[in-house]
């Protein structure tokens, strides 16, 4: 098949990783010839294709094909992504992310590729919202989910999510949970004693993690005044913060005022290599984003067999089984957090056997081969009933 990928920007994110990984099993695996056309990456949240050197790859940079709605910009960037696809000639369209997502499927659709594809990694509307801000997203989805021909979801919660603000009938959607190297995260207990070293951590310390950009409904701030409660009945803990962003500062006056210096480790932006070995690191991991399809850490911590504590919120229940592999708690919630952390902390042989569990259950599921199949799966699928 000739395959181009469109998204807007190829910043160290689980769509990016998802989308990379994509693009080059199809090239490796089935010989397929793909592009993959991106807008200029910018952001704290450092450039996945830099870090990553993939030569068998063919790239392609939209300067205007930026994340801020700009109308002129957007014109501009549909008109490329136009030009773009009449030259390359493509049998399938596959979009990522909102403006990728609606100016790439609008330019497929006006060309007549037999094949669009749209991969929903996070809605763009979200509760958080003003009123017009949501209807504006959900309208723009509703016109451009007329424009493909199918929908693969991270998580069935996004197809629920999709369903329910009528973008789209649930029979134009297909889960596929977002792939990776699981190979790395089986195998991160290896560099665990070395990884603590270096980041000074004895063996005394229940380390537990946070992989996530320092940005606005991530939930750090919940992370941190659950340790608040429970440091003085877990003085061994210690919370790892993997991730960098425009709140970063912030936390770091917080900690600061709080006296939680040496319980706090910031570890800024890290490499994607650099992952397995942090997570190996952990004893638990925590997610409190308030808004997320479904976040990459949940199954690589699981994989890796820590257990996980996450705030019940979009395809988090997809993983993290509620007394199975790990605890799931209203959003926001504190004291809940602080205790499902503490019971952890406490009770090492727990923390085992939900890690085991998850590890059994889950590393097959997100192998980025596994993932890849499903998707071209849907290419001829969808190739097929368009003769």
């Amino acid at each position: 098949m000739r395959v181009v990928h469109i998204i807007t920007r190829m910043i160290v994110g689980g769509a990016q990783e998802n989308t990379r990984y994509n693009c080059l099993d199809l090239v490796r695996e089935y010989g397929d010839e793909v592009t993959l056309i991106t807008g200029p990456t910018r952001g704290a949240e450092g450039k996945l294709l830099e870090t990553a050197k993939d030569p068998d790859l063919a790239v392609i940079v939209v300067p205007p094909l930026i994340r801020s709605i700009i109308p002129w910009q957007d014109m501009r960037a549909y008109r490329q992504l136009r030009r773009l696809l009449q030259s390359i000639r493509p049998d399938v369209v596959h979009t990522h992310s909102a403006k990728g997502g609606i100016l790439g499927r609008a330019a497929a659709w006006s060309l007549r590729v037999p094949c669009i594809v749209h991969t929903v990694h996070g809605a763009p509307f979200h509760p958080y919202q003003s009123s017009p801000t949501r209807k504006f997203y959900i309208a723009c989805e509703r016109w451009a989910a007329k424009r493909c021909h199918h929908m693969i979801s991270v998580a069935d919660a996004m197809t629920d999510l999709m369903v329910e603000a009528e973008v789209a009938p649930r029979d134009k959607f297909t889960t596929v949970y977002s792939g990776m190297d699981v190979e790395p995260f089986v195998r991160a207990h290896e560099l665990r004693d070395q990884t603590r070293r270096e980041l000074g951590l004895g063996p005394e310390h229940v380390v537990v993690g946070k992989i996530a950009r320092l940005f606005p409904l991530k939930g750090h701030e919940y992370v941190l005044a659950a340790a608040k409660q429970l440091i003085h009945k877990h003085p061994e803990a210690r919370f790892l913060w993997v991730g960098d962003g425009i709140l970063r500062e912030s936390f770091e006056q917080q900690i600061r005022r709080f006296d939680l210096q040496k319980h706090f480790i910031l570890t800024g932006l890290q490499r994607p290599e650099r992952i397995p070995a942090l997570v190996g690191a952990m004893d638990i991991l925590v997610h409190a984003s308030l808004r997320e399809g479904l976040a990459r850490a949940l199954p690589q911590a699981l994989i890796a067999g820590k257990p996980v504590v996450s705030y019940d919120i979009d395809g988090a229940r997809e993983v993290v089984i509620h007394g199975e592999t790990g605890w799931l708690l209203p959003p926001k919630a504190i004291e809940p957090l602080a205790d499902s952390i503490s019971s952890l902390i406490a009770d090492p042989r727990l923390r085992e056997n939900m890690g085991r569990t998850g590890q059994l259950r889950f590393t097959d599921l997100f192998k980025h081969q596994t993932m890849t199949e499903r998707v071209r799966e849907i290419y001829a699928k969808v190739l097929r009933g368009a003769g």
